[in-house]
């Protein structure tokens, strides 16, 4: 469920926007009548490590930087 409140509201009650939030709920603060930002449930995820790619898989080619063919390297120039 989405529900809007005003910026004051969400000021005055943030403790219970928050819980609500923490719920699954996902609250709009708008300002003068204008959606201003999303209040969403925090979510935790699995940590990427830099270098890898998401199967944990390291690997570049021997040929990596070697020159392209050159009917692929038309299309560069």
């Amino acid at each position: 469920m989405t529900g809007m409140v005003h910026i004051y509201d969400a000021k005055t009650n943030l403790s219970k926007r928050v819980d609500r939030a923490a719920a699954g709920e996902e609250i709009i603060i708008a300002k003068a009548g204008k959606p201003k930002a999303k209040l969403v449930p925090y979510r935790t995820g699995k940590k990427r490590r830099g270098g890898q790619n998401l199967l944990g898989i390291t690997y570049i080619a021997e040929d990596f930087d070697a020159p392209l063919p050159p009917e692929i390297q038309q299309y560069f120039e």
